[in-house]
């Protein structure tokens, strides 16, 4: 019988299950850093010159795309808070409207991503990556509306809490990327040598092969023939589509802020010339993928802070439910940094044999080792926050920490007085340690507001009502 005085099973208990829920959302998250990875070698074995634009042009890929990324996370709630109120006949007609809203999105950036190519040489970008990271643009810009209807799927299907076919296409998507990439890269089997632009077409190949899977899945699986997702055509709705904005935007901006201190860092080291762009591509890659433990542990603990609270467990439950999530997250860091650390060199001369190259991109992994406790803190007090539906504040904070702090400093460091990527790296350690503060103390702040034992609310409309949690500030 559990009892105030076992604090430490239940502790261990909090751990595993957080450890069990975190596992496929990291697996999908490293099935997509890895093909970050696959991009980033082929492109390194290519050249440096070409290593120099794949950087350039996944930084202006992602940089817009951040935004409908995340506008369309509001799926996964609205129709998990469906699910929940036995109201799953509703969840085809709202996804055939986030389905409107991802191909709206599609296109726009579709026709952003054209606009960007064309413009590089007016961002201070160096001439020689110029042509290379726009052709890397004109490429995989023809796959962006297939990768918003798959995100589409991904979080109609993660909502449902069916996460398994999230990491099934994409670790698919991974081994199509390789030997297509490869292939329009390097020109074998008698097709043309494309460079960077090779990448590019492959990568957008890659997306439309994945979200036609991922339909013909949701189409033929049992699992969702009840909900008739494709059985009629739904014209667009203004309502559901809005009440989608409301929830996603915020969110979506979110992610941007976060995400755009890495890439818009990956600009003004292009403006350097090839080596520090390549040398950063490298170093940020790999860090990226180290991301995606804490990440998938954060989104976790956003679930398991949010049961705590629904479920009337108040301030202690939600205090062993984000500690359980930072005692994984501790430990996952602990071992990257210490990779990073110890295997610098080899790490990046996995990427290219371009001994300069190979130089730059070893220190910088050693600033990415240092970085991995306060990019750790920050984002899993960042989910943790989110499960108190505490974003408002956070948003602020974190515009502060990377854009005044981070890019400030980087910029000053890196820019102003020339110490080059070192100096910008040091700007992206500062902000990060800042949002780990700002983010932890914001949660505290948030805790100790709640009642130290709550009883569950009443349901309105199938929504708890703990769904408002007490103002904070």
């Amino acid at each position: 019988m559990s009892s105030p005085a076992s604090p430490v099973p239940r502790f261990r208990q909090e751990v595993r299950t957080t450890a069990i829920l975190a596992a496929p959302l990291v697996a999908g998250h490293v099935a997509t850093g890895l093909i970050g990875l696959v991009d980033s070698v082929i492109a390194g074995r290519h050249g440096t010159g070409t290593l120099a634009a794949v950087s350039v042009g996944t930084a202006m890929f992602w940089l817009p795309i951040m935004i409908p990324m995340g506008t369309l996370m509001a799926l996964p709630p609205s129709v998990s808070q469906l699910h929940g109120a036995g109201r799953r006949h509703e969840i085809g007609p709202l996804f055939r409207q986030a389905l409107w809203l991802s191909a709206a999105l599609g296109l726009l950036l579709f026709g952003l991503l054209g606009v960007a190519a064309h413009a590089l040489a007016r961002l201070g970008i160096d001439a020689g990556i110029v042509p290379g990271a726009s052709a890397f643009l004109q490429g995989i810009r023809w796959g962006v509306p297939a990768l918003t209807a798959y995100y589409c799927m991904r979080y109609l299907s993660d909502g449902l809490h069916w996460t398994l076919p999230t990491m099934v296409f994409g670790f698919g998507g991974l081994l199509l990327l390789l030997p297509l990439g490869a292939t329009l890269t390097f020109g074998l089997f008698g097709a043309p040598e494309l460079g960077a632009g090779g990448l590019g077409y492959a990568s957008a190949a890659m997306m439309w092969m994945q979200a036609g899977a991922f339909a013909l899945y949701l189409a033929r699986s049992r699992r969702f023939a009840d909900l008739g997702l494709f059985a009629r055509f739904d014209p667009p709705r203004w309502g559901p589509i809005a009440g989608l904005l409301k929830v996603g935007l915020p969110i979506g901006i979110t992610v941007a802020m976060e995400g755009g201190l890495f890439v818009v860092t990956a600009l003004l080291i292009g403006g350097l010339g090839e080596v520090p762009a390549a040398a950063h591509q490298i170093a940020i890659n790999v860090a990226s993928l180290c991301f995606m433990i804490p990440f998938g542990v954060a989104e976790a603990t956003t679930v398991r802070v949010g049961h705590a609270l629904g479920g009337g467990l108040g301030r202690e439950g939600v205090r062993r439910a984000a500690l359980a999530g930072l005692a994984l997250v501790l430990a996952s860091q602990s071992a990257t940094a210490l990779a990073l650390s110890a295997g610098n060199a080899h790490i990046a001369g996995l990427y290219t044999a371009d001994a300069t190259v190979v130089a730059l991109a070893s220190a910088l992994l050693l600033y990415a080792a240092v970085f991995q406790f306060p990019d750790g803190i920050q984002v899993l007090s960042a989910g943790a926050l989110r499960g108190l539906k505490d974003t408002r504040v956070p948003m602020f904070l974190a515009a502060f920490a990377y854009w005044g702090v981070g890019m400030s400093l980087g910029a000053g460091l890196g820019l102003g007085l020339g110490w080059g990527p070192r100096g910008m790296w040091m700007g992206l350690i500062a902000g990060l340690a800042v949002a780990a503060v700002l983010m932890a103390m914001r949660f505290l702040r948030t805790l100790s507001r709640l009642p130290p034992l709550a009883a569950p609310g009443p349901q309105h409309g199938g929504l708890p009502a703990h769904e408002t949690p007490p103002a904070a500030g």
